[in-house]
């Protein structure tokens, strides 16, 4: 049986593609057209420049090589619902230029419209038969065609592979975000910025240019007059270069911090007296008053008192008669008054002579009456009570 549908090229499309292979350029199968033949299946002539009965032309879905067979391109345009109401016997390719490339005839198949009661999207698909595909080429409009359902599958599929092979070699790669700087150890460029920290901070977050002005401001704001510049601060260091150095140096000497200095740091006097086992008398000042520890001095100057850690008094000192050879007596002060009549109170020559008689009456808490028989010399006293 004869072949009753095909597609050929007509004689202007032959020659444009014998044209475009041999200057290496491209024709651009652009658009398809669908015709009824007149109510009869037209036969396909390469003299045709039109359809015989043109009754719809829309820009072209797609334009493939047949993956079987690489001498075929695949051109595909689909129909919508709302198009329709005729027979569909013969197509056209047209190109850029409007000139038609190649005719072909189909099985009659009608194009319903929707108010006819029934609808359907027509896919329209001629394979045609070229010396060389890479001359041929699709130029389209996709804001004016239709993709049909395997189509959109069809560059889903090529998509997600696309997009899973960059993927995977994004997350494989060691550096994906070259444009960024990494976390560790960044080498930042042209001017950075960062949040200015106050001045109260002490972490380890960045310092900006404005925390450091801010802090040698304050540092120079708080530093005495003769020390408000770097110059004099550098000048009362005595111009160490290597001050930190000399520091060290210095601390290397001090007193080892050993349990003894532990113990008494921080201790009040008491504590420290208590730490070291003294008692009351280390509390005493050295005088002749009350609650004093006397020093030699007061033992030279001929009279004096001192109280001892019991709370008694003794009392000691010269006394003096009027200058005369009978026997006389005289009243004797106490450098200081006992609480009470004194327990004890002795009267001597004191050193001045021998042979004499000596004797002390009346004792109260301020004094007694001294009594020696011969007046010309002095004597001397103790006295202790409380």
């Amino acid at each position: 049986m004869a072949t009753k549908y095909y597609a050929l090229l007509t004689n202007v499309g032959a020659a444009k593609l014998a044209n475009a292979t041999a200057l290496g350029e491209q024709v651009e199968i652009t658009q398809m057209a669908v015709g009824d033949g007149n109510g009869a299946l037209p036969t396909p002539n390469p003299a045709q420049t039109a359809l015989v009965h043109e009754l719809r032309r829309a820009p072209l879905n797609t334009l493939t090589i047949d993956p079987v067979n690489t001498n075929q391109i695949i051109a595909e345009q689909v129909i919508p619902e709302d198009v329709g109401g005729w027979w569909i016997r013969e197509i056209g390719l047209y190109d850029s230029d409007g000139d038609m490339i190649a005719v072909a005839n189909c099985a009659e198949t009608y194009k319903p419209l929707l108010q006819e009661g029934s609808g359907r999207m027509q896919v329209i698909r001629v394979i045609l038969i070229v010396s060389s595909t890479q001359a041929v080429t699709l130029k389209i409009d996709p804001s004016v065609v239709l993709a049909t359902r395997q189509y959109v599958d069809d560059q889903i599929i090529q998509v997600k592979a696309f997009v899973d092979q960059q993927l995977a070699a994004h997350i494989a790669a060691a550096d994906p975000h070259k444009q960024y700087a990494p976390k560790a150890s960044p080498a930042l460029t042209g001017t950075p910025t960062a949040p200015t920290a106050a001045q109260t901070v002490n972490n380890t977050q960045i310092a900006t240019t404005g925390f450091v002005k801010s802090a040698i401001a304050a540092l120079v704001a708080s530093s005495p007059a003769a020390l408000d510049t770097l110059n004099e601060l550098a000048a009362a260091l005595g111009n160490d270069p290597n001050f930190a150095t000399t520091v060290t140096n210095a601390l290397a000497g001090k007193q080892p911090l050993d349990s003894t200095l532990t113990n008494l740091s921080g201790k009040t006097v008491n504590g420290i007296l208590q730490y070291l086992g003294l008692g009351e008398a280390a509390k005493r000042n050295v005088g002749t008053g009350e609650n004093q520890i006397p020093d030699m001095s007061a033992y030279s100057s001929g009279s004096g008192w001192q109280k001892l850690p019991d709370g008694s008094i003794e009392q000691w000192g010269r006394i003096n008669f009027p200058n005369n050879a009978a026997a006389v007596s005289t009243n004797v002060t106490f450098t200081i008054p006992f609480t009470q009549e004194p327990d004890v109170v002795i009267v001597y020559d004191g050193g001045f002579g021998g042979g004499n008689m000596w004797g002390a009456t009346n004792w109260t808490k301020t004094g007694f009456v001294a009594h020696c028989n011969y007046g010309l010399e002095g004597g001397a006293f103790f006295a202790k009570g409380w």
